[in-house]
């Protein structure tokens, strides 16, 4: 019946109905993966812009290696 079917369906595997983007070979595992490593990237880029801003503003002229002007 029926119910057979749509079982046969899932332990097969279909990995098109998995494809989020059809033209794209990408399964959802991958994508959120993708994801997960862009979020980590973003934030190391976000701590790196604000480590180098701290440098720039505060730890250089508190130190003497260079003067903020304006």
């Amino acid at each position: 019946g029926n119910m057979g079917d749509s079982k046969r369906r899932k332990e097969q595997g279909q990995p098109e109905s998995k494809r989020i983007v059809s033209w794209l070979p990408l399964t959802t595992t991958q994508s959120s993966e993708f994801v997960r490593v862009s979020t980590q990237g973003a934030w190391i880029g976000i701590g790196l812009l604000v480590f180098a801003w701290l440098m720039v503003r505060g730890i250089g002229p508190s130190l003497g290696w260079w003067k903020i002007v304006g």
